[in-house]
């Protein structure tokens, strides 16, 4: 007996709305707030405008970096507290940096086989409820205190631990294989590219401008929800400077050399967004807007532990998603390349541009191409609004495709560097 398979042509998957909390610095408004209250009212937000209360959803999609065991299956979690149908089902991933961008490819890959309708991606993350870590010794005893309750024998094992047994430590977010922060290897590839301290202040300096210019012009307005008494993001700085910048001390290299500083690189932030896509058939039927089409995209990584630049796997990314497009950065009005540090920006667009190394690493005949650098960030980047690790690929997908709004045929790209050495990109059209 032989079983005929069905199989669908890739849809086209539109992006219809999406929310997001003001970021915070973290260790501030949002201290003592789980994930999924971070999370949900996102959720909530995006169904009440779009009028879907009580509506089964195709698939949900919710990723966190800095995730504690209580909450493993964030995603359902954060459903079951939303006015969603609870039939809809729901998954966490991870990648990093790219998380928020992998939840929305996740879904849209799923719209464009057929096999689901609608759906929701996004991502929330907060520094200022990292779980505490105990020792391994100092654990065994919890261990033992719970099978036993106060035995001697647990009781006994406590007073041969030391001091130091006793001492909770805070997870650092650093690279496993090498022992240094995502700063630290910024540092390198700034000296290795030449990327010079002032190059990385007037970057950072135009990120604030132009998130500033946004929010006066109230592009934010539909976007940002209020949450915890706020209404925009606690990071922007409109009265900073060039020379206010220049001011800061090196962050991570003090030995003289170091070039990142508090001003050029992005904050430990708290926050959460999402967005919401659909069948282009879906959304004109229940009469949804649609702000514009998800097109593409692209991961890719770089081996940072036998010397490549940690942050630098976008350049790959971005170089395949140009080949299987037949695209170059002139066809694009809108550049969207994350902020995780000034620095790295300026490394990856140098590298784009250099003809050794796209031809000797990339497989190409030639530079990438110039990037314009008018046409990038234009509503204020990671510098300046924050980086919530996981949120900020939402947050990112949902400015560009309000962007796009209106404007048939435009381009958008997403271009973002991750942990681990990896890096997402994707190309979203205007409808």
């Amino acid at each position: 007996m032989s079983i005929r398979i069905k199989t669908s042509e890739r849809r086209r998957v539109v992006i219809v709305a999406s929310k997001r909390i003001p970021f915070v610095k973290s260790g501030s408004t949002y201290e003592g707030i789980a994930l999924s209250e971070l999370m949900t009212p996102v959720l909530n937000a995006l169904i009440s405008d779009l009028g879907i209360e009580g509506q089964r959803l195709g698939e949900v999609v919710i990723g966190a970096l800095l995730k504690a065991p209580s909450e493993r299956g964030l995603a359902r979690e954060c459903v079951l507290g939303t006015k969603l149908d609870p039939h809809t089902p729901a998954f966490d991933l991870e990648r990093a940096c790219g998380t928020g961008l992998e939840a929305v490819i996740a879904v849209a890959n799923k719209i464009a086989l057929g096999q689901i309708e609608s759906g929701i991606g996004g991502g929330v993350d907060t520094n200022s409820n990292v779980p505490l870590l105990f020792s391994h010794a100092l654990a065994d005893v919890f261990k033992e205190f719970n099978k036993t309750g106060f035995s001697m024998k647990a009781l006994g094992r406590i007073t041969k631990l030391s001091p130091k047994d006793f001492l909770p430590t805070v997870p650092r977010v650093v690279e496993r294989r090498t022992g240094l922060t995502m700063g630290d290897h910024c540092e390198l590839m700034a000296k290795e590219w030449g990327i010079t301290r002032q190059a990385q202040d007037e970057l950072a300096y135009q990120s604030h401008k132009n998130g500033a210019k946004a929010y006066k012009d109230s592009f934010y307005d539909d976007l940002v929800i209020e949450f915890g008494g706020l209404k925009r993001d606690k990071i922007l700085r409109e009265d900073t400077s060039q020379e206010k910048l220049a001011t800061l001390k090196p962050a991570f290299d003090k030995s003289g050399k170091g070039t990142l500083t508090a001003g050029n690189s992005t904050p430990l932030t708290d926050g959460a967004a999402a967005v919401f896509l659909a069948s282009e058939d879906y959304a004109r039927e229940h009469g949804l807007p649609i702000l514009a089409y998800f097109v593409d995209a692209r991961a890719w990584a770089v081996d940072f532990v036998g010397g490549e630049g940690l942050l630098m796997a976008p350049t790959y990314a971005v170089a395949d998603l140009f080949k299987t497009n037949g695209v170059s950065f002139d066809d694009f009005k809108y550049l969207e390349i994350h902020e995780a540090f000034a620095a790295q920006v300026l490394c990856t667009i140098k590298a784009w541009e250099d003809k050794k190394y796209c031809t000797e690493k990339l497989g190409l005949k030639g530079p990438l191409g110039s990037v314009p650098r008018d046409r990038m960030n234009q509503v204020g980047g990671s510098l300046a609004l924050g980086h919530p690790f996981s949120a900020t690929g939402a947050r990112i997908t949902g400015s560009l495709a309000k962007l796009l709004k209106g404007k048939p045929s435009e381009l958008g790209l997403i271009s973002i560097c991750t942990a681990g050495g990896m890096g997402v990109a994707a190309i979203i059209e205007g409808a």
